[in-house]
């Protein structure tokens, strides 16, 4: 997968089951630390009206939008409740001397 390396912010930015919300360009991301601390990146909006996910509530590994209770799994972007249906688009996130970075094409 060819894209280039943002950096988004330092790792202590994003709290053990949280969100971010990181725009970059005419895009807009979400970036997510779950409960063990591992990090994932999706596009920002839920897919079922476009609201932004950093107002969304992380449950362990499950992202809940804040407009209609729709839920996502954070590591596969998989649509897991209604009204949700299509999966989330999914970013590849490393970490590196304490900044996190997306790859993004």
């Amino acid at each position: 997968m060819s894209g280039e390396w943002i950096e988004v912010c330092a790792v202590d930015e994003i709290e053990e089951e949280d969100v971010i919300r990181f725009d970059h360009g005419e895009r807009t991301f979400a970036v997510y630390r779950t409960d063990k601390g591992h990090f994932y990146a999706s596009d920002g909006y839920c897919t079922h009206e476009k609201f932004h996910l950093s107002n969304g509530l992380v449950m362990g590994n499950v992202i809940e939008c804040p407009k209609h209770n729709g839920r996502f799994d954070i590591p596969t972007g998989a649509a897991k409740r209604a009204p949700v249906c299509v999966d989330l688009r999914m970013y590849p996130v490393k970490v590196e001397s304490d900044s996190v970075f997306i790859k993004i094409d």
